[in-house]
């Protein structure tokens, strides 16, 4: 009974109130915000596979939901948050239960990439993208308890940045202390330039900012390229990171109702927001559930782009087709 009055529910806010889509060149404004399932799956990190369908970090593991729309539990008790397919068609996840990435081949085999930088172990790898060359870019903050933090800088400061696992297993940090705390990452289609969603919303003053730094031909951050895009002041920040084949950034954030005393500021709504390269703000997709923690483009034509949000899973048209890294 709980099912059927929480998922009719959300149907009927979503028909009765038309949520805004500001620019009818991102959003296909015919096809309103929808409901996928609301039983929990739709907590982080959704990836979209032509064989498997949508695949969600959710209820303790990695949910699956079919092509045909069947709800199955993927991989039990995996603690992942960050997903993603790599060109192989392997899974590649974020584990801040366990504090690694791994990598899921097709056939199940589990490799578990890097579980430590210098000797000392991660804070919880949240999100993740790939260049070119295949090589992976993480994120690696830490929510909740700080006691057990193991990495930080000279002067004993934690660090919450971004690290770059090589295609020899060695691993490279690119982001340290240049913002307070790594969530989303993307890469430019070029490689030439990192974004990063800073969001250090436990306290009241942290950062919710939007960045874009410059890589050099080595894939490693230029001193002193960092630039703000877009700041959620004292909201809810910037989660997760998808681009369209526009180059567009797709970003979920913000927050629906305030959360004092960290987050007091619900004038920038929970939802997903619409970027160009230099941060200017060129749509937005409210969402009802807080918190929106990330998207990601699917369906046979790449325009449908998956939403999680309070353990809600959504999906809406788009008029242009995702960036994806699988399939080719």
């Amino acid at each position: 009974m709980l099912r059927i009055t929480l998922l009719g529910w959300l149907c009927l806010w979503c028909c009765a109130f038309p949520l805004p889509a500001q620019d009818s060149d991102v959003f296909d404004l015919s096809k309103p915000l929808e409901v996928v399932s609301s039983q929990g799956e739709g907590g982080e990190g959704p990836a979209w596979d032509p064989e498997l369908g949508i695949l969600t970090s959710g209820k303790g593991g990695i949910c699956r939901l079919s092509i045909a729309g069947m709800p199955t539990m993927y991989r039990d008790k995996a603690g992942t948050n960050g997903l993603l397919f790599d060109r192989e068609g392997r899974l590649v996840c974020c584990e801040p239960v366990l504090r690694r990435v791994t990598r899921l081949s097709r056939d199940g085999k589990l490799e578990v990439l890097t579980d430590s930088f210098e000797g000392k172990r991660y804070n919880q790898p949240n999100d993740l993208c790939l260049d070119r060359a295949g090589r992976i870019y993480f994120s690696d903050p830490r929510y909740g308890p700080r006691d057990d933090m193991q990495i930080r800088d000279a002067d004993g400061k934690t660090i919450e940045g971004v690290y770059r696992i090589n295609l020899d297993g060695s691993v490279s940090r690119v982001v340290g202390r240049e913002v307070e705390r790594a969530n989303g990452v993307a890469l430019s289609p070029d490689d030439k330039f990192l974004f990063v969603a800073d969001n250090a919303n436990d306290r009241l003053g942290g950062s919710r900012k939007l960045w874009r730094f410059e890589l050099d031909d080595q894939g490693d951050v230029k001193p002193n390229s960092g630039r703000v895009l877009f700041d959620w002041g004292n909201g809810r920040g910037p989660d997760g990171i998808k681009q369209d084949q526009a180059g567009r950034l797709f970003v979920a954030g913000g927050i629906n109702k305030p959360n004092p005393p960290h987050e007091p500021d619900a004038a920038l709504k929970g939802g997903v927001y619409v970027f160009d390269f230099d941060g200017k703000l060129l749509a937005f997709q409210n969402v009802p559930t807080d918190e929106v923690t990330n998207c990601a483009f699917g369906g046979d034509d790449l325009r449908t782009l998956y939403i999680t949000g309070g353990g809600v899973l959504y999906k809406m048209r788009t008029k242009t087709p995702g960036r994806v890294y699988w399939p080719h």
